[in-house]
């Protein structure tokens, strides 16, 4: 499912227009990066948890080249599914 078929299907199960859908989505969207970006976390009872975990500066090695590269340390986003997704998708 991409954006464009996310958005039709929240439309049709919320009973809102397109347009409104794709609104709610995209400020669920932002709401979600806003608060990654502040190094805060989202608990959704029984979806699941969004949070940033650090990842620390490494070493790697070209693939082509063999030659070694640094690769930066930086912040990843991590979602953890909960149980009520998990059992959704087992049942």
């Amino acid at each position: 499912m991409n954006k464009t078929e996310l958005v039709s299907a929240v439309a049709e199960k919320a009973g809102l227009s397109k347009a409104d859908a794709a609104s709610a989505v995209d400020a669920v969207f932002e709401a979600v990066q806003e608060e990654l970006k502040k190094g805060g976390d989202i608990r959704l009872a029984g979806f699941g948890s969004f949070s940033v975990s650090r990842r620390e500066a490494s070493k790697g090695r070209n693939p082509s080249t063999g030659a070694e590269v640094d690769i930066p340390a930086r912040n990843v986003p991590k979602f953890s599914a909960g149980k009520g997704l998990k059992d959704a998708v087992n049942s």
